[in-house]
């Protein structure tokens, strides 16, 4: 005869075994292995193991010695937040206005080239996680068939390097279209003008074009070269066939369209100044992914200065080192008023297309809510500076 104690024994492992407790219990994933993945780091990993080594250094590396990638990083630990307590958090709102659009999160898709390379027409695929996540979205160009379908984002800007800027003629050929077509805003990257070393590239001996049309192997894996292919080489000095932008060009660019007009790649007070006084709408606090120059810092260094030059009369955006909800409200607390994303989402796209990119966006909308929560602070206009402290 059973004792009291083993009857006990027997009757919750006989609950434990019940199929309808085993539907009860929360799902690891199931069958599918995105759900599996926790944090953007973890897309990371499942991309890595997918892609092209060239692609994935491609994508991965910095300029020259990556110090820049690396503080990009590092930066973020010295920002201490400074949570509050007995607030009422039982509902978060991350919400936020931006140039008269209704945004439902403060992080926007930055603009990256070489999409290909990690997915299949990845212009397209991220333009429709946009439009599935109801993302901002920087654009490269190329989504207008997304755009018609009405599967794009709601929201987007055109980013631009300034090639057409040469002439007024060549200004009003670039803007017009975009007002035609419901353009949100044009991005000027300013940051470009020269090629950097990105020496993983360098050393792979990559062919630049294969950023937009993938990594040709043959079968046994060997890398295929064609008859005019030119792989990335140092000792080039650098030059331009033409002058290249200043702070005239986009006064008169400016003058030329009520779209609003946002400067990225700006990390200094001085430079933030100019766009005031340049009439933009915006700048975006950038080190183009510390792609371009190296020693720049991490931009979260750079934000506290260029939101105080700014003195409110422009929002400031920054990108740079982005993965963590945590990331973000250290960066709303600072003054930013978004924060723009570009591995994370590129992780996202390697690893499983529009599905991944608009995981991603989701997985940091959430851990942005649950950091208010945590911190006290219930909605985006109820973050400020007293939120954090720099750690010496």
């Amino acid at each position: 005869m059973l004792s009291r104690r083993e009857a006990i024994q027997n009757l919750a492992a006989f609950f434990l075994a019940s199929p309808l407790l085993q539907a009860q219990r929360p799902s690891s994933g199931g069958d599918d292995p995105m759900l599996d993945l926790a944090n953007v780091f973890d897309f990371a990993k499942y991309a890595k193991s997918k892609l092209d080594p060239l692609a994935w250094d491609y994508m991965d590396e910095g300029s020259e010695d990556e110090v820049a990638l690396r503080d990009a990083r590092e930066a973020f630990e010295r920002i201490i937040i400074r949570p509050r307590f007995l607030t009422d958090v039982h509902k978060i709102d991350v919400s936020m206005k931006l140039f008269g659009m209704d945004l439902p999160h403060p992080i926007f898709i930055d603009p990256a080239g070489g999409k290909n390379c990690v997915y299949p027409d990845g212009e397209a695929e991220v333009a429709r996680a946009a439009g599935e996540s109801n993302t901002l979205m920087i654009t490269n160009g190329g989504i207008d068939d997304v755009l018609a379908s009405g599967q794009g984002p709601k929201n987007w800007w055109q980013v631009t390097t300034g090639g057409q800027f040469r002439t007024e003629n060549m200004m009003l050929n670039f803007i017009e279209p975009l007002e035609d077509n419901g353009c949100g805003g044009i991005c000027f990257t300013v940051d470009i003008m020269h090629v950097s070393h990105r020496e993983r590239s360098i050393h792979n001996k990559l062919v630049r074009n294969w950023c937009n049309t993938g990594i040709p192997r043959d079968a046994q894996g060997n890398l295929i070269y064609g008859p005019t292919d030119v792989y990335w080489r140092t000792g080039d000095y650098p030059s331009r066939p033409f002058p290249t932008p200043t702070w005239e060009t986009v006064k008169q660019l400016r003058e030329l369209t009520d779209l609003p007009i946002i400067i990225k790649g700006v990390l200094t007070a001085e430079d933030t100044e100019k766009a005031v006084e340049a009439g933009m709408s915006g700048v975006v606090v950038s080190s183009h992914g510390a792609r371009q120059l190296d020693h720049v810092g991490g931009t979260i260094e750079a934000l506290p200065e260029c939101v105080q030059a700014a003195g409110g009369k422009i929002p400031v955006l920054i990108d740079g080192g982005f993965r963590r909800g945590t990331d973000i409200l250290k960066a709303l607390a600072l003054g930013a008023t978004a924060v723009g994303v570009a591995r994370p989402y590129l992780w996202g796209l390697a690893s499983f297309g529009q599905k991944g990119v608009a995981r991603v966006i989701e997985l940091l909308r959430t851990e942005l809510a649950l950091d208010m929560g945590m911190s006290g602070v219930a909605n985006i206009s109820a973050i400020d500076r007293k939120l954090v402290r720099i750690r010496k």
